[in-house]
């Protein structure tokens, strides 16, 4: 069934875009064909990471033109779609975001980062929400924050991701028992040297992110 999942987090850095590109990876190898979506209109990214060209993107699916030609095919994660920001500015179009909804396969929305208005939409359109958060205390409590705009959007918080963790995670201070309240810890992602997703190590963590939230048929 196709979903349309919000990858959210507190701060900025804390690996959303990853995480959106790995579960799409390894989405991507079980057989679908995953579409990834920069939403973080201030600040794109996804195109640089993907390797695909910044236009036409989703400035261009508020109009009437087929979707299609804002899905650009990555040429560093074969099997995966990306639609990047192109000329939108601000927050996302809903009008996009609801022409992304119908596509037939998965699609991940890169939010901004924080509990803004920009994030707003893309919750607002979204099936679900994925916590993206590293292991600091601070980082912790934004993303109970922004776990906390998702429940009042009425989008369904599906689990927390926890990144570059060294050693284990406690939840026992205030930012992770914030956390904790609103959502579980479904996926703990290691500290590993350069980009996660070239490591074996940070591959097999979204892997497993992956077999869960298929196993929630998410």
């Amino acid at each position: 069934m196709p979903v349309m999942l919000a990858i959210v987090g507190g701060k900025g850095g804390c690996g959303k875009t990853t995480t959106a590109l790995g579960l799409a990876r390894a989405f991507a190898a079980r057989g679908d064909r995953p579409v990834v979506a920069d939403a973080d209109c201030d600040m794109p990214n996804l195109h640089t990471r993907a390797e695909t060209d910044r236009t036409p993107g989703l400035g261009a699916l508020a109009g009437d033109g087929p979707v299609e030609r804002c899905l650009h095919r990555s040429r560093a994660y074969p099997g995966v779609d990306i639609v990047p920001a192109g000329r939108a500015s601000q927050s996302v179009d809903a009008v996009a975001l609801g022409r992304l909804a119908r596509l037939s396969g998965p699609v991940l929305l890169d939010c901004p980062a924080g509990a803004t208005d920009a994030v707003g939409a893309p919750l607002r359109a979204a099936d679900g929400a994925l916590v993206v958060s590293t292991a600091d205390r601070q980082s912790l409590t934004d993303a109970a924050k922004t776990a906390r705009m998702a429940v009042a959007a009425g989008t369904d918080v599906v689990g927390a991701v926890v990144t570059r963790v060294d050693g284990g995670v406690s939840l026992d201070d205030g930012g992770g028992e914030a956390l904790s309240e609103t959502c579980l810890v479904v996926e703990t992602v290691p500290e590993v040297p350069g980009e996660p997703l070239h490591s074996r190590v940070g591959r097999a963590s979204y892997d497993r992110l992956a077999r869960t939230l298929q196993s929630r048929n998410i």
